[in-house]
């Protein structure tokens, strides 16, 4: 598939408009006119405001009703003595005792390994071998040879429960080694 140059190619001719005629902004007469009705009635307008707020600014009562009672909070001496409170369950809960029926989990004798990668270059394998190292794991190297060549295997385990192999996941995951994979060991 050919690629495209997009960058050395230029950019397309772009459609150009027709030219429009200019507008001619003058009025007939040849004397822009100017709105000296609207002007007339903004100031008339502001000039109205102006003599109203005159107006009243004497006109304010002075009436204050000084007589209407008014709260004063209590002194210390006035307020009630809390009450003490008291929560039952506090009597009631060591009486309590919930049973659960847990099923022993088997003992099992397998164990698992995890397989990290597979590479064909044992420096490529040395390389992920470290970075496991890096979270504290301990990873083996095995080779393998085939019909398609030779392997090398990043492996760690083995595993006595399948919840620790996903442990050392998880953590593996966290540091963008997404690849493990768990299998029953069978080496």
């Amino acid at each position: 598939m050919a690629q495209r140059d997009y960058v050395s190619r230029g950019r397309s001719p772009q459609k150009k408009k027709p030219a429009s005629k200019p507008k001619d902004k003058r009025t007939p007469s040849g004397v822009a006119s100017f709105p000296i009705v609207r002007l007339t009635v903004v100031i008339l307008l502001l000039i109205g405001f102006g003599v109203f707020l005159w107006s009243i600014k004497d006109n304010a009562t002075e009436t204050v009703d000084n007589e209407a009672p008014r709260t004063v909070a209590p002194t210390l001496e006035e307020l009630p003595e809390l009450p003490q409170e008291e929560w039952e369950y506090i009597r009631t809960l060591p009486g309590y005792e919930v049973e659960v029926d847990v099923a022993e989990q088997e003992k099992s004798d397998k164990r698992y390994l995890m397989q990290c990668a597979s590479f064909r270059t044992r420096a490529q394998a040395e390389e992920m071998k470290a970075k496991i190292a890096f979270q504290g794991l301990e990873a083996l190297i095995r080779s393998s040879s085939g019909s398609n060549g030779d392997w090398f295997r990043v492996i760690l385990g083995p595993f006595n429960t399948k919840r620790d192999a996903e442990k050392a996941k998880h953590s593996l995951r966290k540091v963008n080694i997404a690849t493990c994979q768990i299998w029953y060991w069978n080496l």
